[in-house]
């Protein structure tokens, strides 16, 4: 059976970098930036369709800017031991989850591939820039 869900940390941050170590998939400089990603510099107010600007390695769009994309992981400000596997709810005072990615909104380094953010499912305004993309587990179960 398939099970998707939303990524880990460790698995965004993968399928982000595509092999990289730069700042950005794309390269170090924010013109790097500004070829695979619509952020505060060129975003215009407004996220934008998927697949205008340059994939990634993997052929991914949009891993940077555009909307800040959830994770499945609780926050937590040790980042230590980041996990490939769907992380258990943890208990935590501070209920808000991983965002990664930055969006239209987020100046160049919110929006690179190391950059962490953070909110809770229950604020709502944050909508219009934020997201989720899913990933396919074959043979997983979702928690």
């Amino acid at each position: 059976m398939q099970a998707i869900r939303l990524p880990t940390e460790a698995v965004w941050e993968y399928a982000c970098r595509a092999g990289t170590t730069t700042t950005f998939y794309s390269g170090d400089t924010e013109a790097d930036l500004a070829r695979v990603a619509w952020y505060y510099g060129n975003g215009k107010s407004t996220t934008h369709p998927v697949g205008q600007k340059e994939p990634n390695a993997f052929g991914l769009y949009d891993m940077h800017g555009n909307v800040n994309q959830w994770c499945q992981d609780m926050w937590q400000d040790d980042q230590s031991k980041p996990s490939f596997e769907a992380p258990q709810k943890l208990n935590y005072d501070d209920e808000s989850r991983v965002l990664r990615g930055g969006s239209w909104i987020e100046v160049s380094r919110r929006c690179s591939s190391a950059s962490r953010g953070r909110t809770s499912p229950d604020i709502r305004g944050s909508s219009c820039f934020t997201g989720f993309r899913i990933v396919s587990a074959p043979g997983s179960q979702t928690p």
